[in-house]
């Protein structure tokens, strides 16, 4: 295992000192007052609050998301992730491949349908995907003792994986740790596998991710979901 700042085409990269401090603890005062919007463990569908439209759209934000995919770019899905001793919890290793549409289709290549707070969800096939980029927002340090994520390098260069297939090329791939400071960005491909522990402490690690794209109309009878 290594601990080290990625490069570009490893499908993630860090940038540090991306939010100052004291507007960090600004959204996280402003998050947690909302109502009905979020749980111990975090939120999600959150780009109707005019907060987090508004810093999805910041230019800090989308120069980065910008360079990852080479042109303009649509923030159309943010989450937050609260975790913490008391909201603790384990993520396998996986790849993001839901992606939330306006409508129904029947194009191929995209399963496992359903409804989440009345938005379509589908499995992305591999193309669609790759025109999509997050960004992990850190609005507390992301360290080894509070379930820091863990990227697998290049693997989102290998397609849509099976589940069965995952686990062993993490055995023989290795994979990186990603401590960031607070204010920091991380930013990774929805097909990069990835994962985390539980937090060995009660200090937060409350992160906005926040999911950019070329276009919303992926193809005529396509289009994503702002959520």
């Amino acid at each position: 295992m290594q601990n080290l700042e990625a490069r570009i085409d490893t499908g993630f990269r860090i940038v540090e000192n991306v939010i100052p401090h004291d507007e960090c603890e600004g959204i996280i005062e402003r998050l947690a007052n909302l109502e009905n919007k979020h749980t111990r463990a975090g939120a999600r569908h959150l780009m109707s609050i005019p907060l987090i439209s508004q810093l999805a759209n910041d230019e800090r934000l989308l120069a980065i998301a910008c360079q990852e995919l080479g042109t303009k770019v649509f923030p159309f899905r943010a989450t937050l992730f609260a975790k913490s001793g008391k909201a603790n919890w384990l993520v396998v290793w996986h790849q993001d491949t839901a992606l939330p549409l306006r409508f129904r289709h029947c194009e191929t290549g995209w399963t496992s349908w359903s409804k989440k707070e009345n938005v379509w969800y589908a499995h992305a096939p591999a193309w669609a995907l790759s025109r999509v980029v997050a960004l992990r927002l850190h609005l507390d340090a992301s360290t080894k003792e509070n379930g820091s994520l863990r990227v697998v390098p290049s693997s989102h260069t290998l397609g849509l994986l099976e589940d069965e297939e995952i686990k062993p090329l993490v055995n023989a791939r290795g994979f990186v740790e990603c401590h960031l400071g607070k204010g920091g960005v991380l930013a990774m491909r929805p097909l990069l596998i990835h994962a985390s522990s539980k937090a060995q402490t009660d200090a937060p690690r409350r992160v906005l991710h926040i999911e950019y794209v070329d276009s919303l109309q992926l193809v005529p009878n396509i289009e994503l979901a702002v959520v």
